[in-house]
This record gives C-alpha cells, structure tokens and sequence, in this order.
C-alpha cells in the first residue's frame, strides 16, 4: 500500500507543473470587414507563427461575430477591432486596442509579455 501512495503522489507531482502555468496565448478579435485586421494579416500574420512571440504566446483568432468560447467568458473584447488580449490560465494580462503597425505591433507586445514574465525566449 506504501508502494502505491509514493508512486501516485510521483505521478501526480510530475503533473503539477504542465497543469498549473497553462501556456499564455494571443488572443486577436477580430470582425469580417474589418480594415486594420486586414492589415494585420498582411503585415505580421504570415510571421508571427515564426517569431519568439509566438512561442510566448500562440495567436488564436476569434471572430466577433460568433460567441466567445467559454474560456473566454470572462475576457471583454472591447469595442475596437482588432484588439489583442494577452490571456494566461483564463485571465487577462495585457492588451493592445486596435493594430498600431508593424514598427509598433511587436515592441507593444514585447512589452506585455516581459511585464509578466512571458518574456519571448530570444529577447
């Protein structure tokens, strides 16, 4: 029985870690039609999945014309598209209103990221 108590108290540690820091990740709303969304595309969309941001924080995509998914209940959108939201285990830690370019888009979210320890790994 003592075998099987230290072996489940292992397991159970050893799962600890990957469970509770949950990755952060870029949350971008977003509405068809919308202008500097599409610029955004242009301009750091085809980059960003290649970027030390990225691996900080993976960019998610959601569409303002559907509901929010539940993990996101909690998160206001704002008014203003794009806006990008910082979110780490369902909470919000940072936000960028509107797309600023592409010479202010990554020290902006640069910024965020090294406020909350989710300093990018080449930074």
């Amino acid at each position: 029985m003592n075998r099987i108590a230290v072996l489940l108290a292992l397991t159970v540690g050893l799962a600890l870690p990957a469970t509770a820091s949950r990755a952060a990740e870029l949350v971008m709303f977003e509405r068809p039609g919308c202008t500097w969304c599409a610029r955004f595309n242009a301009e750091i969309a085809p980059i960003y999945g290649k970027t030390d941001e990225s691996r900080a924080a993976p960019l998610r995509r959601i569409d303002l014309n559907s509901r929010l998914p539940a993990d996101l209940a909690g998160i206001d959108p704002g008014p203003f598209t794009p806006t990008f939201v910082v979110v780490q285990e369902g909470r919000e830690i940072g936000r960028i209103r509107g797309y600023p370019g592409d010479a202010f888009f990554f020290g902006l979210l640069d910024r965020i990221l090294s406020n909350t320890g989710l300093e990018p790994k080449g930074s």
